[in-house]
Parts: C-alpha cells; structure tokens; sequence
C-alpha cells in the first residue's frame, strides 16, 4: 500500500508543479501587459499619422504645404510644361524617373525636408532651392545640385478622390 500512496503523491505533486506553472505564467505576462501596452503610440501621435488635403482650389503651377507627422509636405499640381520636362529628365545627382516619384503626373507630392541638413527648401522658379548649403532640386523634387546626397521623399499617399488625398496611406 505504500507504493500506490507513493504514486499518488508523486502524480500529485506533477499535477501541482503544472498547475503552478500555468499560473505563475499567466501572471507573468499579465505583469507585462501594461509595459507592452506603453509602447503603442499615444493618440496625439496617431492624430499625425495622416494627413488628408483637398486639392480642388489648386490650379496648374499652385503649390501648397502641409503639415504631415511634424514635417512640411510640398503639394504641387504641375502644368504639362513642367510634366514633359520631368519626365524627359531622369533627375541629377540620384537619377529615378518623374513616373516612380508622382502617382499621377499632374501631382507631385514630396516631403519638404532638404536631405543634407534637414532644412526646408523654398520654392524658386523651377524647382527648390535650399539656401542654407546650396542644395536645388528639379520638379519632380530630385536634386540637381549641392551636397544633397539624396532626392526629396515621396512619403506614403493616395488619393482617395479626384481632388482629394490622405499622406500617411499608401
């Protein structure tokens, strides 16, 4: 009779070990839920995460800026004389074709951020010129000239409209 209360404690003690760890698991991971749950983003970021902008009050040649997650977001509806001449061009110092960079020809949609020293370049005839080191960027926002290593980016957009588009959404 010893050795069946023997394996009766021996499945028991099993049967406590598993159970205990089952528990001791679950409170493991709900002592980690609020830490994991921190790292989302907070709603003011979320707010930032897309932009939607109407474009029906620009003409050919408009320019607008946007505010997109802190950072100035070039809008430009192009006339067809620019449109030719980019896509007749495939850029300077980072050569890509104007057909990858704008989803539709008429819009080309950029950030407005310099991609040497993060300053914001202004709007000058044709193109961009970032007067803080020389950098100038063509139409289709691809450099041309100066210590810019990089074209300006085209951040994640679509349209959701004929005359409307949300930044942040591809």
């Amino acid at each position: 009779m010893a050795e069946s209360d023997t394996l009766g404690d021996s499945d028991r003690r099993n049967f406590l070990i598993k159970v205990t760890s089952v528990v001791g698991g679950a409170g493991a991971v709900a002592a980690c839920l609020p830490f994991v749950a921190s790292m989302n983003p907070s709603s003011d970021v979320l707010a930032k995460a897309k932009t939607e902008f109407d474009l029906s009050g620009m003409n050919p040649g408009d320019m607008r800026t946007v505010a997109w997650q802190g950072k100035p977001v070039f809008i430009l509806r192009r006339t067809q004389e620019q449109i030719k001449e980019m896509e007749a061009s495939d850029g300077g110092l980072d050569p890509e074709p104007d057909q990858k960079r704008a989803k539709q020809p008429e819009w080309l949609v950029v950030v407005g951020v310099c991609t040497h020293m993060g300053c914001v370049p202004n709007k000058e005839g044709p193109g961009w010129t970032c007067h803080c080191h020389g950098s100038q960027y063509d139409d289709s926002g691809r450099v041309i000239r100066g210590p810019a290593p990089k074209n300006l980016e085209v951040p994640p957009y679509r349209f959701i409209a004929a005359d409307k588009i949300v930044i942040g959404e591809a």
